[in-house]
């Protein structure tokens, strides 16, 4: 290996051997790939390595040794607890070996080297680590001579081969295999079911914890709880780790005091987001419990995976956020709820018409109030804990799904609803009082949250007389347009009117007339009526009677704009949530929306 290059050589460049075994190969391949990702120069950019010092030489020498294969549970926390320093050493030791010409003067440089890497690969502790385990493959990398030289160098290359079959083969034959052949098992499981069985130990020992102790306080003045909790930090990934993972969770929530480590705090937090950890769902509510930080972070990665991949999360919405556990813990927890609640009114706020916040603030809140409802009505909150700043009288209308409405009763209860919601904006607009604009701003924010009202309306309004048609436009006008500056609310209803007018025309009447089309197009073009328009326009395309292929023809011709049709799409999402949460399913009306949203992605 490049170990074996001169200085002034390229120190990523591998010379293999040709005459070689396929297990050889197969360890060369590993080899090799190691040298690609690990040259001297360029990387850590240094010109001389210090020696390494004879103190932390005997230090980590004695660790190894008294770790040997870490099957004890003290054995294992030191390990975990030393992981970080550990890997510093490593690379101090990597470094050096970087420095050698060949792998008699790394021998004669660092003469434990052999032994201490050696215990290290027996240690399952440290080979859970990935970070630790690919030093150990970049150090043995550095003692392996492509063109060995004498016997000791060929030695040298056997051993190494063997503790890289131990580390990355399973095959039979191999040293690590005829090992560990007493055991009846392969390398691999040896290593997993000896970290399982220890962490299973350590497990026990924090359930014992909280079990027979006369308080809350004794119960937490363990300081192995804490212990156990930095020695996990390093090891969150590693599968075999997850059981103890949620009994320390499970400790904090019984003991209710702040005794894990708040590294492992951060580290449990980051695996779950980026799906490198899997825990099971209490273990994950009982972080969020515990770390309002860990919550909000779960929060805003739904919201960004959200934002962020608008093809796959419009299609199924309502799935990905009750896979995001958020919806029923907010249903156990009323201040899980509160705090998600908070962090997307404030997300609001700055982005108000961005539709895929709108959308997913919607479909958060209607699975949330699904799982509400699945409790017993024993265990269940009152909505007033859930929404404490919202005026009492629309808590009621508001969140009373559509689906438990009778079909011929929605135009009254959307009625009702808009002249509950007409009172607090007159009382805004009355005067200047904080409290006045505060009750408004809370009674807009909870019909965002309910917006399927609003779907409703936009369903009723695909067919409703002119007669009808009035308090359902002004819901439309106030769920996109609130506030009534310079008379804007009124001005954006006089164009709801209009594009509704357009509408009506342009799917009630066959062929569709070009002059509504052309007017629609030129409304969807304003960007202050856009998402008001194009929300009357997606409901007209999923509910008004008229071919599927006439409705598809209109939607090519309204909709030509790459951003107007992610637009439509979010839209589509909030209704298609509305008609999954249906007393009864129209199949018909299901179809055609597949079909409108295929539509829009396809083009």
């Amino acid at each position: 290996m490049y170990v074996n290059s001169k200085p002034e050589q390229k120190k990523d460049v591998v010379r293999v051997s040709c005459c070689q075994t396929e297990q050889q190969k197969s360890s060369q391949t590993v080899l090799t790939s190691l040298g690609r990702h690990a040259p001297v120069c360029g990387f850590y950019k240094l010109e001389k390595m210090e020696a390494v010092s004879e103190t932390d030489v005997q230090f980590w020498m004695a660790k190894a040794v008294n770790w040997g294969e870490a099957t004890s549970c003290s054995a294992l926390l030191d390990t975990s607890r030393h992981l970080g320093s550990l890997r510093s050493f490593l690379q101090q030791v990597l470094q050096g070996l970087q420095q050698m010409s060949s792998t008699s003067e790394a021998m004669k440089t660092f003469p434990f080297v052999g032994q201490f890497l050696g215990r290290l690969c027996w240690n399952p502790c440290v080979i859970a680590d990935e970070r630790s385990q690919r030093l150990l493959l970049r150090c043995l990398n550095c003692l392996y001579s492509a063109e060995p030289l004498n016997t000791v160098e060929q030695k040298a290359n056997m051993w190494i081969k063997n503790m890289l079959c131990h580390l990355i083969s399973e095959e039979e034959g191999s040293v690590a295999h005829a090992t560990v052949k007493h055991a009846g098992l392969t390398p691999t499981r040896y290593h997993s079911e000896a970290l399982q069985k220890v962490v299973s130990l350590m497990t026990e020992e924090v359930i014992k914890t909280c079990d027979g102790l006369p308080n809350t306080s004794a119960r937490c003045s363990n300081g192995n709880i804490h212990a156990m909790s930095l020695a996990c930090a390093a090891l969150v990934t590693c599968p075999q780790i997850s059981p103890l993972i949620g009994a320390l969770l499970k400790h904090s929530m019984l003991c209710g005091s702040s005794c894990l480590n708040q590294e492992f705090i951060k580290e449990v937090s980051e695996a779950l987001i980026s799906k490198r950890l899997v825990l099971e769902d209490e273990a994950v509510v009982n972080l969020w419990c515990y770390s309002p930080t860990c919550l909000e972070g779960a929060a805003v990665s739904l919201l960004e995976s959200v934002l962020s991949d608008h093809e796959t999360m419009s299609q199924s919405l309502d799935k990905h956020v009750n896979g995001s556990l958020l919806p029923q813990a907010s249903a156990d927890h009323c201040h899980i709820f509160l705090t998600i609640n908070e962090l997307y009114r404030n997300v609001l706020t700055e982005i108000d018409e961005n539709l895929a916040v709108r959308a997913l603030i919607q479909v958060f809140t209607v699975c949330f109030l699904q799982r509400l409802t699945g409790q017993k009505s024993q265990d269940r909150l009152p909505l007033r804990a859930f929404f404490p700043h919202v005026m009492q009288s629309l808590l009621t209308p508001l969140l009373t799904a559509p689906s438990e409405v009778p079909r011929e009763a929605w135009l009254d209860h959307l009625s009702w609803i808009r002249s509950l919601l007409q009172s607090v904006t007159e009382n805004e607009e009355a005067g200047e009082d904080v409290r006045a604009y505060q009750a408004f701003f809370e009674a807009w924010f909870l019909l965002v949250q309910c917006g399927y009202w609003v779907d409703t309306a936009a369903e009723l309004l695909v067919l409703a007389a002119p007669e009808n048609a009035e308090p359902l436009l002004w819901l439309l006008t106030f769920f996109h347009h609130p506030t009534n500056r310079g008379h804007q609310r009124s001005q954006q209803t006089a164009v709801a009117r209009e594009a509704w007018t357009h509408l009506r025309m342009l799917f009630l009447t066959r062929p569709p007339p070009p002059r509504h089309l052309s007017a629609v197009k030129e409304l969807l073009s304003s960007s202050l009526s856009a998402n008001l328009v194009l929300h009357l326009f997606s409901n007209f395309t999923i509910f008004s009677h008229g071919p599927v292929s006439i409705i598809t023809e209109i939607t090519d011709k309204v909709l030509t704009e790459a951003g107007v049709k992610r637009r439509a799409l979010w839209i589509l999402a909030s209704i298609r949530c509305r008609l999954n949460s249906a007393a009864t399913r129209d199949d018909k009306v299901n179809s055609r929306l597949r079909t409108l949203q295929d539509t829009l992605l396809q083009t």
